[in-house]
């Protein structure tokens, strides 16, 4: 078990192009946001929606399509204050699991190194009976063997 210091939340989530911060999620109230318009982006309709930090961050702002029927992002850049393109996360796979719509693959790409991260989830499963008690510091350096792998 790793704490991640509120610092370290931009730094690269295990070596990959994504950060902490990307896997985890982020604060609505430390960014604000617009919507700039509806456009289709690979035959889905979505929102485009402008998200600027509110305080200092390694990019200026952040442009996302979020799909408007099912609200998945389906694609994220981040640019700096040059609004030159740093990085860029796409949905590769959607698929639906019971009621839940799912992004399965998705892949962040560094524009500045060329490097890119892909992510496949191989299972998906929603309402499996996890109790909120088990996300405790305690239990999770001991987790029972029926939710790990």
């Amino acid at each position: 078990m790793k704490r991640i210091a509120a610092d370290d939340k931009r730094s690269s989530f295990v070596g990959s192009d994504f950060t902490y911060e990307d896997v985890s999620g982020r604060d609505l109230e430390d960014e604000a946001h617009a919507l700039l318009r509806k456009e289709n982006l690979g035959g889905r309709p979505t929102y485009v929606i402008e998200s600027k930090p509110k305080a200092s961050a390694d990019y200026s702002r952040r442009m996302s399509w979020i799909d408007s029927e099912r609200w998945l992002p389906l694609k994220e850049e981040y640019l700096d204050a040059r609004n030159e393109p740093l990085r860029v996360f796409t949905a590769d796979k959607v698929e639906q699991t019971g009621k839940q719509w799912t992004v399965t693959a998705r892949s962040m790409k560094n524009l500045q190194s060329g490097h890119r991260t892909e992510v496949v989830y191989q299972e998906v499963g929603y309402d499996v009976g996890l109790k909120p008690d088990i996300f405790t510091e305690r239990y999770l350096r001991d987790a029972p063997g029926q939710w790990v792998r």
